[in-house]
């Protein structure tokens, strides 16, 4: 085979990214930050898995296989000037779900990522998100993205992506040359929904080949590891999640913290059969009344998925900005991520408690001290576009629960202590958690409840 040679870097002029996002960006020049789009390109890999395949105690045994140029893209968001950088890149695989490269961990954790003086950036690892075709969730009746280069085919008609077969090894050259242009120190790859599925591969098999990460974050991973693809083709979920169920191996020699919401555990993403114990490299954490998606990176576009109810209100964004804290001290020799308990179940499902509920599990102030039923699953008959992003509906005996709108707002305020003093809930976030509180709706519910004065006519009668 030809001798591969180290990937290269160009950048691209000034101009928009183009990553999709349902939520208004943060200023990053306020934050003193840049953005700069950059082509990375030069020759990777396939893998190739030996006698056991992709087994699944996660021991992939993995070898190079068939070699193919490439170009892609990169979104690099860093802090201007080396005394404002931490030396951590957060390096996200971008989300092609829908068929265009999204960055939903971006999303989730940009406000952490900016305050910490992290470096971030977006891979447009797979073939898709590069060259369209499909993903594998649509909203109603809209054409297919027609990928990057059909997008901008002045800015991006470079690129060519050889297929998934080659989206690890792509992924690993990109994030290595980001790291050595930043001079990064820690590496934290990041991944939700499919990515996840992909990063649970390169976890499994390829990391232990590279040693890349330093750490790895799994946010909303199925069950089961994408498949190691063919060439000239993008991954289907269908086939990602035809799979066997996959554990993240035991002998990784870098920490991996695996977080999931309650949605994740069954229907379509079907975790559970792939959950396993906390180890001195794992964490798990499962959030209590949280959706695969949610209304945070949704907001004013939830009317378009058309769903009958609102979709979920859960809190896993204060989560994930406290997971990716933890990560990176637990990257840097600090202590672990704290342990959580698991959110209880049956065969079929969530153990709801008296308000319908999941019980266990890590919880955040909106399970702890609710005003609204929040849970993950999909509402019946709804499509892949809608389920994914639970249900947020009316809770009965909101009165006796809260007998005042004043021990509502205590409740709701010691919850968020609690959550903060876990460490599942960051102090710097505490007020924005606090902004999320609805003394309208025990106020509501208790005006409902308080006695009629009686009418001049029912005074005659008596």
């Amino acid at each position: 085979m030809t001798p591969r040679s180290r990937a290269a870097l160009r950048a691209l002029p000034p101009g928009s990214s183009g990553l999709l996002s349902a939520r208004p960006e943060p200023d990053l020049a306020a934050h003193g930050y840049t953005e700069v789009e950059h082509v990375v390109s030069g020759r990777a890999v396939s893998y190739v898995a030996g006698e056991r395949g992709l087994p699944g105690d996660g021991r992939f045994d993995l070898h190079e296989g068939e070699q193919a140029d490439y170009a892609t893209r990169v979104v690099v968001r860093r802090p201007e000037g080396e005394t404002r950088a931490s030396g951590t890149l957060v390096a996200e695989w971008l989300n092609v779900s829908s068929g265009a490269d999204t960055a939903p961990d971006w999303t989730f954790t940009c406000e952490e990522i900016l305050r910490a003086g992290h470096t971030w950036v977006g891979v447009s690892a797979q073939h898709v998100g590069v060259e369209g075709g499909g993903g594998s969730v649509s909203v109603g009746d809209l054409p297919p993205p027609p990928g990057l280069r059909g997008t901008d085919a002045q800015r991006y008609g470079d690129l060519h992506h050889p297929g998934d077969a080659f989206a690890l090894d792509i992924f690993t050259q990109a994030v290595a040359a980001v790291r050595d242009l930043v001079a990064a120190d820690v590496v934290l790859l990041v991944g939700e929904s499919q990515s996840a599925f992909c990063l649970t591969t390169y976890a499994n098999g390829v990391q232990p080949l590279t040693g890349l990460a330093d750490a790895i974050l799994l946010h909303s991973r199925g069950a089961t590891a994408a498949p190691l693809g063919v060439p000239g083709v993008g991954l289907r979920m269908e086939e990602v999640l035809a799979s066997h169920p996959v554990v993240i191996r035991d002998d990784l020699a870098v920490p991996v913290l695996v977080v999931q919401t309650e949605g994740d555990l069954f229907d379509r993403i079907g975790f559970l059969p792939a959950r396993q114990p906390d180890s001195d490299r794992l964490r798990l954490w499962e959030i209590a009344g949280a959706a695969h998606a949610d209304h945070y990176v949704i907001g004013e576009f939830e009317a378009f998925l058309g769903s009958p109810v609102p979709v979920n209100r859960g809190q896993q964004w204060a989560v994930l900005r406290a997971a990716l804290r933890h990560l990176d001290a637990w990257a840097r020799g600090g202590a672990a991520p704290p342990r959580a308990p698991r959110i209880e179940t049956t065969t079929h499902g969530c153990v709801l408690d008296e308000h319908g509920l999941a019980r266990g599990g890590l919880r955040t102030p909106v399970v702890e001290a609710p005003t609204q039923v929040v849970s993950g699953r999909a509402w019946p008959g709804a499509p892949v576009s809608v389920g994914l992003f639970g249900s947020t509906t009316a809770l009965d005996g909101l009165s006796a629960l809260h007998p005042s709108v004043e021990a509502y707002l205590a409740s709701y305020a010691h919850a968020t202590d609690v959550a903060i003093a876990a460490g599942f809930v960051l102090a710097e976030d505490r007020e924005q958690v606090l902004a999320e509180v609805r003394p309208d709706l025990v106020e509501s519910a208790l005006e409902q409840m308080a006695p009629v004065a009686p009418t001049e006519i029912e005074e005659s009668a008596r």
